[in-house]
């Protein structure tokens, strides 16, 4: 399935049933900013979560993790500006209140709150103004507020990332939706993103958390902009059966329609992720395909993905294949270097791990397009995979260089 045969409807993560979302300004970031993000299921919702990798974790992350191994959960509280990571026991202590609070007014269990935060690490949490802000958060839930919840999570990005979509299940009609944000500090495992799902999708607990690994393996994992995995990456969703169809508790055929939606949002999300990398200008498409196994081909895909000579060759324009080679070459993919084909937009660069005569100024234009597909075809067996990334530009040294002050 592609993202044009999705079937693409308008509210983002509202979209489903039952589903209510704000996006509100608490002066963490900037007073004109939206800087607080609340999303809420109207009945208690199957909840699932994966979490960064890194050893370093953020307050958030450890209070969520912790909360959603029950599989259940009702609220997703989330903040922009102030990452609370780094920040000790008064962190925690800080996540913990933040979903308190929520939950009171909310008037839900406290530990079906789960809290997410993206910003500057080290900074602990103004709850002076951030308790102010669940406050007019929970006030202005409504149908309409999923756009608003997009724009109350990004950090740098350019845009908003939202999708939602409408799909039979069990001969009900159900949605799906998602908001997400990420710009740098992007790497597998999970990357410095945030991703948020609901459906209102009847289905148990354990088969939401296999559907969101499946997919999450398959888009996020496979996202790479600057090598740095984030001390805040997350992904939850939330599913609260209001669209009626037989519950979903074991693998059969509506569990793979299910997981085909879910996997096709977060490919969306994870390419446009990709796209809005901290100042880049293309997005980068590695597709590796004939690989002996997926594994291999997820290797060789994510090291060329993330290699930063390649990235710098597709920004200046240069077809310099040998630089996609070495990289497929160091990833612990297995493969016969002497068998590859390497295609830049659709004009190979080489055959057999060798070069081949190409035109120079045709490929240097096909490297001038707002998206740049490398193929690199292993020809050692029946498996591929596709990584994204984007080009490493000077503006991404500017961005970052300034990113606290």
């Amino acid at each position: 399935m592609k993202d044009n045969a999705l079937k693409v409807i308008p509210g983002g993560v509202a979209a489903p049933r039952g589903f209510l979302a704000a996006g509100v300004s608490a002066g963490i970031k900037y007073k004109e900013k939206k800087d607080i993000a609340l999303i809420f299921s109207e009945v208690p919702a199957s909840a699932a979560g994966l979490f960064t990798t890194n050893r370093v974790k953020a307050a958030p992350v450890l209070v969520t993790a912790l909360r959603v191994k029950n599989g259940m959960a009702q609220a997703i509280l989330a903040n922009s500006g102030s990452a609370n990571a780094c920040t000790g026991l008064q962190g925690l202590r800080d996540a913990a209140a933040t979903a308190d609070e929520a939950a009171r007014l909310l008037k839900i269990p406290p530990e079906f709150v789960l809290v997410a935060s993206t910003g500057v690490i080290g900074q602990p949490l103004p709850m002076e103004r951030f308790l102010p802000g669940i406050a007019a958060a929970a006030a202005g839930l409504s149908k309409d507020g999923g756009p608003a919840a997009a724009e109350a999570i990004l950090t740098t990005d350019t845009e908003p990332k939202e999708i939602a979509v409408r799909f039979s299940l069990g001969g009900r009609e159900a949605a799906a939706g998602a908001i997400a944000k990420g710009a740098g500090m992007i790497h597998p495992n999970l990357a410095t993103m945030l991703c948020f799902l609901t459906t209102d999708a009847a289905v148990s607990a354990k088969c939401l958390r296999d559907i969101l690994r499946y997919a999450v393996d398959r888009s996020f994992n496979m996202v790479t902009i600057d090598g740095d995995t984030s001390t805040n990456d997350m992904v939850l969703a939330l599913a609260n059966g209001r669209a009626g169809n037989p519950p979903i508790t074991e693998e059969n055929e509506d569990y793979y329609l299910l997981r085909e939606q879910i996997t096709e949002i977060c490919v969306h999300l994870a390419k446009a992720i990709a796209r809005d990398g901290e100042g880049a200008t293309k997005l980068l498409a590695v597709e590796v395909i004939n690989a002996p196994t997926e594994n291999d081909a997820r290797l060789a895909a994510r090291a060329i993905a993330r290699s930063n000579l390649v990235k710098t060759a597709v920004f200046g324009q240069d077809a310099n294949w040998g630089r996609i080679l070495c990289a497929a070459g160091y990833s612990g993919a297995e493969f016969d270097p002497q068998r590859v084909d390497i295609f830049l937009n659709g004009i190979q660069v080489a055959g057999d791990g060798s070069a081949l005569p190409f035109p120079e100024e045709a490929a240097a234009r096909a490297l001038a397009a707002g998206t740049v597909e490398i193929l690199v075809d292993l020809k050692s067996g029946p498996h591929r995979a596709t990584a994204w990334g984007c080009d490493l530009t000077y503006d991404y040294v500017r961005i970052n260089a300034h990113y606290r002050t």
